[in-house]
């Protein structure tokens, strides 16, 4: 009888594999938190519109709009904490507050960065470097 690899079976068919699905999270309760200390302080952004705008674009099972208390979005002093029953990427929400920076044009002075597992930071780019040069042109 000829060598067969261990995946073939006897009658030349492909051996059932035990699948694991692929980038799905178990979702127990996931909890992030985005951080808006700093713009806020500042005046520069309001929580109150990114709270409403993650409301209006957060896609729950490819729909807009349809979070069915699956999905809680709340807004907690200068952050907003939102937290899932459901398997959400915490990317996708760095995606999307990146895009509420552009539309509120912030974008060139903020970022998003991740402080934590669970938590993102809205930060000022460092322009340390920027006011150094200047002074030495002068």
């Amino acid at each position: 009888e000829p060598f067969l690899p261990s995946t073939v079976c006897r009658s030349g068919k492909m051996a059932p594999k035990a699948a694991a699905p692929k980038g799905k999270k178990s979702a127990k309760n996931l909890k992030f938190t985005i951080d808006c200390s700093q713009p806020v302080k500042d005046g520069i952004l309001d929580v109150s519109q990114f709270e409403k705008f993650l409301n209006d674009h957060l896609k729950v099972e490819g729909k807009v709009g349809n979070l069915q208390g699956k999905v809680k979005i709340v807004r907690a002093d200068k952050s907003i904490v939102v937290t899932s029953s459901i398997p959400l990427s915490k990317r996708y929400l760095k995606y999307l507050s990146k895009k509420f920076l552009k539309k509120k044009t912030l974008r060139d002075w903020l970022h998003v960065v991740a402080t934590d597992k669970t938590v993102y930071e809205i930060k000022y780019y460092k322009l340390d470097q920027d006011d150094d040069e200047a002074e030495d042109d002068e």
